[in-house]
Formats: structure tokens, sequence, C-alpha cells
């Protein structure tokens, strides 16, 4: 883990990386700079996971830094050190999502175990992610697996067939749509719409709606139920897109009034 310390005073910067025993807190990489700009310069280079930085500086303050470092989106923590336990520094440095701030003057021992949580979370950080992108691969190496035990068994018409009958089991669903019938039948929603269009001369999409007005339709012959409800049971959330739907498909309103 690399630590960069920001301090305006050379001397106590150079101390706090000679005394503490960085390396007995996580730490590997530690340097110190004193002021703002300068450190500016060191994050561009890319090599800072965490900085220890002062408040209170002449020019740019250590707050006015962090501002900076959550703007360009920086990947890195801070533990803040101040003189002063001021709750409007402690509400902008939490804004800022500072992970600790250390009022001074404090012993090494405090600043070496606040940094040292700071490394902890960085590596649990980094190992959720690790984790995550082991189950993505996990589930696509699924997928695949999927798709290859299956490609040898399901002819094109079987998948068409399982295709329209998901969409008329599911056409209550407000979701249904291409990209849910793709994970559905592990195919890629492009090459599943073009064998559909293949197949029935019409994308998914169109075969979707059509079935929504066409079942709208009955629902509306029968009269036994309100429009509202015939557009909730076809998968609409609200009315009004039901409506214009509707008229556009029949060329009338499903109340029966010509456009």
């Amino acid at each position: 883990m690399r630590l960069l310390i920001v301090n305006d005073e050379d001397y106590t910067a150079d101390a706090m990386c000679r005394l503490i025993p960085w390396a007995q807190y996580g730490v590997d990489q530690v340097s110190a700079v004193y002021g703002a700009e300068s450190a500016r310069e060191v994050i561009r280079s890319g090599n800072v996971d965490i900085i220890l930085c002062d408040i209170e500086m002449p020019g740019e303050s250590g707050l006015s830094l962090l501002e900076w470092i959550r703007t360009e989106q920086y990947d890195i923590e801070c533990v803040f050190l101040t003189c002063h336990a001021s709750f409007v520094y402690a509400k902008e440095a939490i804004r800022l999502d500072c992970q600790d701030y250390v009022v001074m003057p404090a012993k090494y021992e405090e600043i070496g175990a606040s940094v040292e949580k700071v490394v902890r979370r960085i590596q649990e950080k980094k190992e959720a992610k690790r984790y995550e992108e082991y189950g993505k691969n996990l589930y696509q190496e699924k997928v695949k697996k999927e798709i290859d035990d299956s490609a040898d068994k399901r002819t094109s018409d079987d998948v068409i067939s399982e295709m329209i009958s998901f969409i008329r089991d599911n056409l209550g669903n407000p979701e249904l749509s291409v990209n849910m019938l793709s994970a559905k039948l592990y195919l890629h929603p492009v090459y599943m719409n073009r064998m559909f269009k293949k197949n029935k001369g019409i994308t998914v999409s169109q075969y979707i709606n059509g079935e929504r007005m066409r079942l709208a339709k009955e629902l509306l012959d029968s009269q036994k139920i309100s429009a509202t409800a015939v557009a909730e049971k076809v998968g609409y959330t609200n009315y009004s897109s039901f409506h214009i739907a509707y008229k556009k498909y029949y060329g009338y309103t499903p109340s029966g009034k010509e456009v």
C-alpha cells in the first residue's frame, strides 16, 4: 500500500515518514510533500493509495485537496490530521468521504492505527471486487456451457416455440423484453431477434406488442373489466401509455373511438 503524507511543516512530515513503523500498519511505500500543489503532482503519477493530510495548510487546505481528488475521481482514501476538533471540518471531511480524522497532537501509534484501518478497508474492497469478477466469470462460463450443451439439442423451430410460449405466459409482465427472453433462453439478443424475424417476418418486440394488443382487444370486447385493468393485464404500468399504443395499433382508442 502506498501512503503520501501531505503537511506544510516539513519537519513533522519527515519525522512521521522516518519514525512511524509503517510496514507494521500495512504500508509498503511512504513519501512526503509539503503542500497541496506538490501532492497533486504525485497523485497524477498514479502512485498513491492513501493520503495522510493536514487540514490547515497555507494556500490550499487539505479539504480543498480532497475535493479535487474526488472531482478527478482518483481512487484514493484519506486520513486527516488537524489541531482543531472543529465540527465544520468534521462535517466537510465526512461529505468528502474521508476515512478518519485524527486530532493533533496524537501519538504515532494512534496515527498508524488510523492508517491501518484504511489499509484494511482498501484490501477488503479489492477482495470483494475479485470475488465479484470471479462470480461474473463463473456465471459467464455457466451460460456458455448451457448454450453449448443445448446447441445440438434445440432446432430454430424449438427456440421460436419456446420464445412464443414464454411471451404469451408473460404478457402481463412490464419487464417482458428481448433482453429478458435472451437471458431466459441463453441466447444473444441480436442473434435471437434475427432468428425470430427470419421465421416470423417481424421482430420480437413487434410480436410482443402485437400479442399484447390482441389480448387487450379480447378483454375489452368481453366488457368484463375496465380499460385500466386491461392495461395492467397486458403489461402497461400506466393507462396513458397503453391508450397511445392501442390507438396506434388499431387506429382507434380502447373505448372504440376512431382517430
